[in-house]
């Protein structure tokens, strides 16, 4: 096995995103030496920037649909937009994202031997109708919907993953990704956590499609992450698929209210018409990851809350304090200097 100063080399694409800047950590608290590649369409360096000076960690800027010439051992592939907003914006770059990065990947990881981890997603199974969702069950999937872009382009790099450990006898893993959400969550992405807590933060109005009866699973980030690695880190032939997510199921409409209660919010929840093809149920089923990696969220919906609230108000707050100060006028600055000598910008 190829080894970095005796310690494994890995790979993250898409790794200063939400969930891959979260992996990295995770991997460089580990000891392993971590290359993170993206392109900064959704990531941002702001999420990577405390590992940036660390001797087992570098940032190189690319785009998947590219190929990439490194020396690795694992590769953990997490490149795509996520979210509808992001997704919807270039759905055909979005499906060659997927489909032609998958191939990159796949190819880096038959020349150097590697292990690769697909981060598939829950969407696969598009409005199902079967509940909870196993991974035997085929799914429910619009091909020609507005959200097919996303959906079908993480089907096909399915299908090309275990084509390729079929005929190339390339170390695969697959996993079908849940509703997850953290701190390093994008505050415009439109996912359903960040577009709450972000508009109960603002007192905004809350908004929720349809009734708000339509479900969903959340699964905090760090249980999520550990599922990755215990993922990875399983000997032996192990391509799943297999489901990460947590089991509790909540409306939307609970969800809305449950935020606005840990925000102390005055927000107003207001109705809107429900997206096309959004799914009314989904809830994984995850008896395959309970048995197979001893592995299952542990992190309550709450708790996990507060901490990514807490991360909003923190970054809102940070952003504020930064457009008051630039709009200061200049003729209104005045430069003084504080007991310790050090100039301050003052305003007049």
């Amino acid at each position: 096995m190829r080894k970095y100063n005796g310690r494994s080399t890995v790979l993250v694409m898409g790794g200063a995103g939400f969930l891959g800047s979260h992996l990295c950590d995770r991997l460089v608290a580990q000891g392993h030496h971590v290359i993170c590649a993206d392109n900064f369409f959704t990531g941002t360096k702001d999420n990577i920037e405390h590992l940036l000076d660390h001797p087992r960690f570098e940032l190189v800027r690319h785009d998947v649909t590219l190929p990439l010439y490194v020396e690795v051992d694992e590769i953990y592939n997490l490149a795509c937009p996520a979210s509808p907003v992001h997704y919807q914006h270039d759905p055909v770059q979005t499906t060659k994202t997927s489909v032609i990065g998958a191939i990159n990947m796949l190819g880096l990881a038959k020349r150097t031997r590697a292990r690769i981890m697909q981060a598939s997603t829950s969407e696969v199974y598009g409005d199902p109708a079967y509940h909870p969702q196993p991974e035997g069950y085929w799914g429910n999937v619009n091909p020609i919907g507005p959200r097919s872009c996303y959906d079908e382009g993480k089907r096909c790099a399915e299908t090309l993953f275990f084509d390729y450990h079929r005929q190339y006898n390339v170390d695969i893993r697959v996993c079908r990704i849940f509703n997850t959400y953290g701190p390093r969550m994008h505050p415009n992405d439109g996912r359903v956590v960040s577009n709450f807590i972000v508009q109960a933060l603002k007192g905004q109005p809350i908004t929720v499609y349809g009734k708000g009866q339509q479900t969903r699973s959340f699964c905090y980030v760090d249980d999520l992450v550990e599922g990755f690695v215990r993922l990875m880190a399983q000997e032996g032939p192990f391509p799943g698929p297999i489901n990460l997510g947590n089991p509790g199921e909540f409306t939307i409409l609970s969800l809305a209210r449950r935020v606005i209660e840990l925000t102390g919010s005055k927000s107003k929840i207001v109705f809107a018409e429900l997206p096309v093809d959004d799914p009314v149920r989904r809830r994984p089923d995850i008896t395959v990851a309970q048995e197979k990696l001893n592995w299952e969220p542990t992190v309550q919906l709450s708790e996990g809350l507060k901490k990514t609230i807490t991360y909003f108000d923190k970054l809102l707050t940070r952003a504020a304090a930064t457009h008051d100060a630039a709009n200061v006028k200049p003729s209104t600055r005045r430069v003084a200097r504080n007991a310790g000598g050090r100039r301050a910008v003052l305003a007049a």
